[in-house]
């Protein structure tokens, strides 16, 4: 029996989901409070999990041990007067040096924590202009970073014409010697990304209310991205549920863990929704942790997890699961 209040409900689409996770599971609250939780990373070797507040610009970390505290504080905004409702840091992960890579909204760049425990700017800015609020962020085997670009960390958001200086939120890649490259500009609010296993292809999210759905682009043996297609589309009806395509994990046989309207919803490789485990709340993102079988979720106000019968896929980053 769980010590942690739990809560939700599986939905189940196909019987294929079987196969991923027992259908009377459900999700155990670990931790409230939070303002929008979002980005979690686990930690393997300190047997810890990393997620940020957006809005109060903190890190937090979760152990079983020691419950939430916060790591570090400012995490994605370092200015001396506000800037926006959402100045933090977003999704984090790890490089193979096992060195947390980090999405700052208000500083408006990709950094990486240093062994000293200093930050380092990979990436600030395209073409001499600045980046808008990186969102999310997924490291390819051979170190290349791939990262969201949408307009959610602006003081305007989208109609900010004064601090904006890109004219679209565009898909980048940043090389492990800081060359930044533009994938695609074609969807207006990119936001959640992971590879398939093999890296063959890569997933990307749009969010919000104008045409939520997740694409699938082919990558080129260049890294580039081929003409992408159209995954899966949330319809209107699906859409009155809270939340929309945010951050989502691939597992070992490729299937998608996707936080959508409702909670997390669960496709095959091929496209095909085999269910939706229900959290009744905006749910934003989700990392692997423990063995690699539990996924660990940023939804509003709550941390929490869930236990699967499969894991997530393996990446080398200083520990058995990835971020």
């Amino acid at each position: 029996m769980s010590d942690y209040p739990t809560f939700g409900k599986i939905h189940r689409f196909d019987p294929g989901l079987d196969e991923l996770i027992d259908p009377d599971m459900q999700f155990e609250r670990l931790g409230s409070g939070l303002t929008w939780s979002e980005g979690p990373v686990w930690h393997a070797g300190g047997r810890y999990l990393l997620f940020s507040d957006i809005p109060r610009n903190a890190i937090i970390r979760w152990s079983a041990d020691e419950g939430m505290r916060i790591w570090m504080q400012p995490s994605g905004y370092t200015g001396v007067k506000w800037y926006s409702d959402e100045p933090g840091s977003n999704a984090l992960t790890y490089d193979a040096q096992g060195r947390l890579t980090m999405c700052e909204h208000g500083d408006r760049r990709i950094s990486r924590i240093e062994p000293d425990g200093g930050k380092f700017t990979l990436c600030d800015q395209y073409e001499g202009k600045r980046l808008n609020s990186p969102n999310d962020l997924v490291y390819r085997s051979n170190g290349d970073l791939y990262f969201t670009d949408p307009a959610y960390g602006l003081p305007g958001r989208y109609e900010d014409t004064e601090n904006r200086e890109l004219p679209y939120c565009g898909v980048f890649r940043v090389t492990p010697d800081r060359e930044v490259t533009l994938l695609t500009d074609e969807l207006r609010a990119p936001n959640g990304l992971a590879f398939s296993p093999d890296e063959s292809v890569l997933y990307v999210g749009q969010s919000g209310s104008h045409e939520p759905k997740w694409m699938r682009y082919p990558v080129q043996a260049d890294g580039t991205l081929g003409p992408g297609d159209v995954f899966y589309a949330v319809s209107a009806e699906e859409d009155e549920m809270p939340g929309s395509p945010d951050g989502f994990k691939v597992d070992v046989h490729g299937n998608l863990w996707a936080t959508g309207p409702g909670g997390i919803w669960v496709f095959a490789p091929e496209g095909k929704l085999l269910g939706r485990l229900e959290t009744g709340q905006r749910t934003a993102n989700l990392a692997w942790g423990d063995d690699g079988s539990t996924l660990y979720v940023c939804a509003h106000m709550l941390l929490c997890r869930i236990r699967t019968r499969s894991k997530g896929a393996v990446f080398p980053v200083g520990g058995p699961v990835g971020g």
